[in-house]
């Protein structure tokens, strides 16, 4: 258990890290915060690489439980959760579960952002 924590702790601690670096970067060549160019790209690549990763280790079998732990839930899940929910979609769609593909990305959108528009009212109660 002590092993796992460890592999995503230190993976997270390099998405982190890469999320800001990146962000940063596509900012400043963006030169403009009226829209998040950084997040969008960081989002774009996350799903990029877990769909590599996650076809390379369903197709090939050739990804140990250590690693994908560090990658999928360290790396990629400090980088961008997106890549995670972009992953879980498509699996659900190539298991050809349509139905729950369009629960899940239903779902999140729903109830995330109406989760945000809470928190927003939620700090107005808070002061």
């Amino acid at each position: 258990m002590f092993q796992n924590i460890m592999l995503v702790g230190f993976g997270g601690f390099i998405g982190s890290i890469s999320r800001y670096l990146v962000v940063t970067w596509v900012q400043d060549v963006f030169k403009t915060n009226s829209f998040p160019f950084g997040t969008l790209i960081v989002n774009i690549i996350g799903c990029f690489v877990i769909g590599i990763a996650g076809g390379w280790a369903q197709n090939f079998q050739g990804i140990s439980s250590d690693t994908r732990l560090f990658l999928f839930l360290g790396i990629l899940g400090g980088f961008t959760t997106f890549s995670a929910f972009g992953y879980e979609t498509i699996t659900l769609i190539y298991n050809k579960n349509l139905f729950f593909a369009f629960i899940n990305v239903f779902m999140h959108l729903v109830f995330g952002f109406g989760a945000v528009l809470l928190g927003f009212n939620f700090s107005k109660i808070l002061g």
